[in-house]
């Protein structure tokens, strides 16, 4: 058998049955290509998050009944690319743990907790947020094929209008698995019912559907709810409203953006953070990246060097977020805050 340098490897020559999921900005698959030309040095990682690119891996190795899955944050350097120190580390205490004959990997109960362990006390491994791990499964699930958790029938119904339940009972894992199966029927039931939700399941089913491509009508809803929630005071439902609609379209996100940025006192470091977290991909404008700097340097409570270094990772707006730093003028809000970092 060849040497395993790789995650890759590893996956492809034992045979592996396997699912990777992004696991950094929000929820969603990545093609094993992506991984192997990432490790190879060929490509940046295209969502990182904190310097890191974070993987859900869901495989089953051998005659495994049951999946197995790893949540790891592999260091980036600060081009994007791997670190790949401690990705080796982790592949040579994997492959002392198994033995080298990938006949034998998962023909045991052993061979099976052994690979389990490996995420015990290991550097490279995290914990994601409860919304994180609902969406992991909801995925997983569905992309396997397997039915959703028992909780969904009941956010079905309630979603939909079709049964009154008390809101209290519905569970998270249900609403996850409800966003990762949202048809287009779903998202016009979805669209009528959103004005009423309570605040509660409003912000749960937000922290979902910020993962899942969400229709424009239904977009405009929780674009609505959000701009009701700003009224109200209500910071959490804004900026849970705000990262719900970064999977749609720029007609409807970019506008609601651009009206935050337009406002400095709305633009505090939980809702910057909702911007780049979520709604990266509608900073690709060449007149909002540069604002949304600048509230960002104006914001004396934000960490401006670690923001813009993140959003600098991302390979689309590497360029574009070095530009604007780079032809700040000193005099300008940015300019006197990179100066200030300089000191």
């Amino acid at each position: 058998m060849q040497p395993i340098h790789t995650l890759h490897d590893f996956f492809t020559r034992t045979g592996a049955e396997v699912h990777l999921y992004h696991m950094g900005r929000r929820v969603e698959p990545c093609a094993l290509d992506t991984l192997s030309r990432f490790e190879k040095g060929a490509v940046p990682w295209p969502l990182p998050w904190q310097g890191q690119a974070r993987l859900g891996i869901v495989f089953r190795l051998g005659d495994l009944n049951d999946p197995l899955i790893w949540f790891l944050a592999l260091p980036l350097d600060e081009q994007g690319q791997l670190v790949p120190a401690p990705r080796d580390a982790f592949l040579e205490r994997l492959l002392v743990t198994l033995g080298r004959n990938a006949a034998r990997v998962g023909s045991t109960t052993e061979n099976d907790e052994a690979v389990d362990n490996l995420m015990q006390d290991n550097p490279l491994a995290f914990t994601p947020s409860l919304p994180f791990q609902a969406m992991l499964h909801a995925r997983a699930t569905h992309d396997m094929g397997k039915p959703g958790s028992p909780h969904l029938e009941p956010v079905a119904a309630y979603l939909s209008g079709q049964q009154e339940v008390d809101w209290q009972f519905l569970g998270l894992q249900g609403l996850a698995d409800f966003a990762v199966r949202l048809d287009a029927a779903d998202a016009r039931e979805l669209t009528a019912r959103l004005p009423t939700l309570p605040r509660e399941v409003l912000i749960s089913l937000c922290y979902c559907l910020e993962h899942v491509a969400v229709p424009d009508a239904l977009a405009r809803i929780v674009r609505e709810r959000g701009e009701r929630a700003a009224i109200q005071g209500d910071l959490e439902a804004l900026c849970a409203c705000l990262r719900a609609v970064g999977s749609a379209s720029e007609a409807v996100a970019g506008p609601w953006i651009d009206s935050l940025l337009d406002d400095a006192s709305a633009c505090g470091p939980d809702l910057l953070a909702a911007i780049a977290g979520r709604n990266w991909m509608h900073l690709e404008d060449a007149e909002r990246l540069p604002r949304y700097l600048m509230r960002l340097a104006e914001q004396p409570r934000a960490d401006f060097a670690n923001a813009a270094r993140d959003l600098a990772l991302i390979p689309r707006l590497r360029l574009p977020v070095l530009v604007t730093l780079r032809e700040a003028s000193p005099d300008s809000v940015i300019g006197r805050r990179l100066a200030r970092l300089g000191q």
